[in-house]
């Protein structure tokens, strides 16, 4: 058996320090905002680059506060990739703004600016590209493009935390970079987390405000926000992997490039690309498997043989329900990748012979 993703390989090894973690924040008796937080919030900036870090109670409400303090509302579109988790485009929705579905990349999956371009308008108020998977964007086409059509950026680096475009690191290409600590991301915690990067004093001012209810100084509100604090404690916790960070992205490396000189790929499956110049962190390895029906025949042959996989995505955001509403888009790219992707275990912990049996049900195949 080798699961998609085992939380508890990367987490039972540091239990003796996490324990004593909690002992710690127990022992405060604070555990919303104050010491802990300051001190994960210094040390992410300082690992990310970016001159601001600012915890967020998750990688959705870190889009959404972003997005709010930009000013992004109603009567306003934003640029989005079509082919991502739901939470790029139901955080544009939210503010009441409208997401505008883009095609992505046949080579990274990202965001397709021909495509982009196609579909701005005088409406048209940011982009929001997503580093997905693991992969940057090109952020200098980004940037170019932006610069263009007079667009902020807000980067979806739920993903991608500690991914390079060149020699920067994702989360400070933009007016910010919005990152997610869910337990299946590189920097997993225990329960919902996120993060806001930003190099922009005013801008970050605004997003320590929105978090708290707009509030500033106590009890006095000059802008309507929410509740998107993040825990003492979880905050606390996650400062004790963070330390590991480097560790867990060098593992998923190891992994994905043992798959790629070692994995027997069934015909018309092929590897997913890591780009130069994009430090890839392997968030996800996810093959492309091209056939009627061939995707869904290997995913039922590896599950058989006990080998976790995943759909990531099974339905791309322009063909979901609830944007029926919205002018059809096109985005042939999307709607193949919907058909053909599969994601197989990729998690630093994996051990040779973990991946040896995953190359075994990859040569069993016979679909």
């Amino acid at each position: 058996m080798v699961p998609l993703l085992d939380v508890n390989a990367q987490n039972l090894p540091l239990a003796d320090e996490l324990k004593e973690v909690f002992a710690r924040v127990l022992g405060t008796g604070r555990f919303i905002l104050g010491e802990e937080v300051e001190a994960f919030e210094r040390e992410c900036a300082e690992s990310i680059g970016a001159k601001h870090a600012i915890s967020i109670s998750s990688g959705t409400d870190a889009l959404l506060v972003a997005l709010m303090a930009l000013g992004i509302g109603h009567g306003d579109e934003v640029l989005c990739p079509a082919f991502t988790f739901f939470a790029t485009a139901g955080c544009i929705a939210r503010t009441g703004a409208t997401p505008v579905f883009c095609d992505v990349r046949e080579d990274d999956f990202t965001i397709d600016l021909a495509s982009a371009a196609a579909r701005v308008t005088s409406r048209t108020k940011a982009i929001l590209p997503v580093h997905l998977f693991g992969q940057c964007c090109d952020m200098d086409a980004v940037r170019e493009f932006a610069a263009q059509f007079g667009l902020k950026v807000i980067e979806d680096c739920a993903q991608s935390i500690g991914a390079m475009f060149k020699d920067v690191q994702c989360g400070n290409f933009g007016e910010f970079g919005c990152f997610s600590f869910f337990p299946s991301k590189n920097l997993g915690g225990f329960g919902d987390g996120g993060l806001v990067t930003t190099n922009d004093d005013a801008l970050a001012e605004t997003v320590v405000k929105l978090r708290n209810h707009g509030m500033h100084p106590r009890y006095y509100h000059q802008m309507v926000g929410g509740n998107f604090r993040m825990d003492a404690l979880q905050c606390a916790l996650l400062r004790v992997k963070l330390r590991q960070l480097g560790s867990y992205a060098e593992g998923r490396a190891r992994n994905a490039a043992w798959y790629a000189a070692n994995l027997p790929l069934p015909d018309g499956c092929r590897l997913p690309a890591a780009l130069p110049d994009r430090g890839h962190v392997w968030n996800q390895f996810t093959l492309r498997v091209a056939g009627e029906g061939r995707r869904d025949a290997l995913k039922a042959h590896l599950s058989a043989a006990g080998i976790g996989c995943e759909i990531y995505y099974p339905v791309p955001l322009h063909r979901q329900e609830c944007f029926a509403d919205l002018p059809v888009a096109s985005c042939p790219v999307s709607d193949a990748l919907a058909e053909e992707v599969l994601s197989i275990p990729v998690y630093p912990e994996l051990v040779p012979a973990q991946l040896e049996e995953v190359a075994a049900a990859f040569a069993s195949f016979r679909g």
